[in-house]
This record gives C-alpha cells, structure tokens and sequence, in this order.
C-alpha cells in the first residue's frame, strides 16, 4: 500500500460520521475522504470531522491539530569586549600557543590543513577561557553579519525548518570569517616588523 511506503496510517476521526452528504434523493451519506496521518504518532493520531462547516459543498471539512513547540534561540552568548582584560588575555594565550605548534613539516596540503585546524582549535579553546557571557548586543557581536540578520529575520517570519538551517549556516560562515581574520592579525601582532617587510 502507498501510505505504508510513506509511513502512514489511517486516521480515526475524534466523532465518527459521514464525511460526504448526498444530494440525491434515496442515496445515503458516505464516508470516502479518509485522512492519513505519521504512523505511531502520540500527537498526530486523529482528526476531526466539521459537519456543520461545508458551506455548499457536499464534503465536510477534516481538521487536525498540529502542536508547534516554540524554538528557543539564545538571547546571550560569550562575548570578548575589545579593549578589554579579557581581549588581551585572549590575544596573549592565543600567541603563546601558536608558538608551540610545529610548523616544520608542512610539506602537503594535508599537513598544512592540519595545522590550520590545529590552530582554529586553539582560538576556540582560549576563546572560552577568556569570554564571558552577555547579552545580545550590536556592541559585542563582531562577527555578526548582514547575512546573519537577514536569515534571522526570515526565519522569524516563516518559522520554516529550512530558513532555521539557513541562518545556522550563515552565523557559522560569519564566524568562521570572523576567527580566520583573528588568526591572520595575531599571526601579525606576533611577527616583528621586519618580519612583515620580507
């Protein structure tokens, strides 16, 4: 059967009845619009049948409730302020890390793949170390961005599953851009000038 390919089954109605109204004379009323609901279900297991709701037209209306669970999304987040304690304390374990790294072996894309990661992972970690949780705001959201905002935005208005991927995406593309120009300015802190000129 179809419905068991899609993991349907046949719904009971909550009160029972006839779902069409003959018109004709000597012809009874008839149950043919039948409902197929998620199999197993806790919450989508029945419907309703809305006789007194068919208007002119011979077919009742069938109704469902579908529970929607309000989405929590985070009102705070761990924050760095700039010019802060906590930057520089950042800045600095985030060097000295760095300097531990062996970087004399990348030979192949692999290897300098690796190292990249490796270092990503350090900025992750010294970033938890060092932030401290706040609330939401422009001032401390450095690597919010116009995509950010725009995603969310769409996603407040259809409440969509596939505008809620869209906007985890972009917040993860903003912040990765965000992380890569940390590493490239402190890779530039930590190089002396003369470094930078050859």
């Amino acid at each position: 059967m179809i419905a068991d390919s899609f993991d349907l089954s046949l719904s009971s109605p909550t009160n029972p009845g006839p779902i069409r109204f003959s018109d004709t004379t000597g012809e009874s009323n008839s149950v043919i619009d039948l409902m197929f609901l998620c199999h197993g279900s806790d919450k989508l297991d029945n419907h309703s049948i809305l006789p007194d709701c068919c208007l002119s037209s011979d077919h009742t209306p069938l109704i469902i409730d579908i529970p929607i669970v309000k989405e929590f999304i985070q009102s705070s987040k761990f924050t760095i302020p700039p010019n802060s304690e906590q930057e520089t304390n950042f800045i600095k374990d985030v060097i000295s890390n760095f300097s531990k790294l062996d970087t004399s072996h990348i030979e192949s894309i692999d290897n300098l793949e690796t190292t990249v990661n490796q270092l990503r992972v350090i900025v992750d970690q010294m970033w938890v170390k060092n932030a401290k949780k706040s609330r939401y705001s422009k001032h401390y959201k450095q690597w919010w961005s116009e995509s950010c905002r725009s995603t969310l935005l769409t996603y407040r208005t259809e409440r969509s599953h596939k505008n809620w991927k869209s906007f985890k995406l972009a917040v993860k593309n903003a912040k990765r851009l965000f992380f890569d120009d940390k590493i490239q300015e402190i890779a530039n802190k930590s190089r002396g000038p003369w470094e930078l000129m050859n």
